[in-house]
C-alpha cells in the first residue's frame, strides 16, 4: 500500500459528544477518514501514525445536513467516519500530557 495514500486516509478525529461517551467506554477512537477509505487503510494509517495496535474498524458514511441560506437551500458535503477500536492497554494521546 502506499505511504503517501495511507498519510492523507485520517482527515482528524472527530469530537462529539457520543464520541467522547464511546471513547471511556469502549476504548475506540471516532476519526474523520476519506470517502474513498476503506477499513484496512484506516488500520494500517493508526497503526502507523499513533504507534497502537488496532482491533477492529467500524465505517459510517453521513450524509451531509440540508441547510438554509436566506431564501436558497443548500447541502454540506457528504462524509464518512470510522470508529477504530484499540486492543486493552492501547491508548491514543490527541492532547499530548502525560
Amino acid at each position: 500500500m502506499n505511504e503517501e495514500r495511507l498519510m492523507t486516509v485520517l482527515l482528524g478525529p472527530h469530537v462529539s459528544e457520543k464520541s467522547t461517551n464511546v471513547a471511556d467506554a469502549h476504548n475506540q477512537v471516532v476519526f474523520k477518514v476519506r470517502r474513498d477509505a476503506n477499513k484496512t487503510e484506516v488500520r494500517r494509517a493508526v497503526e502507523k501514525l499513533f504507534d497502537v495496535e488496532v482491533d477492529k474498524v467500524r465505517m459510517i458514511r453521513q450524509k451531509g445536513k440540508i441547510k438554509r441560506f436566506g431564501l436558497t437551500y443548500g447541502k454540506r458535503q457528504d462524509w464518512k467516519k470510522a470508529y477504530v477500536s484499540l486492543k486493552p492497554g492501547q491508548d491514543i494521546d490527541f492532547m499530548g500530557g502525560d
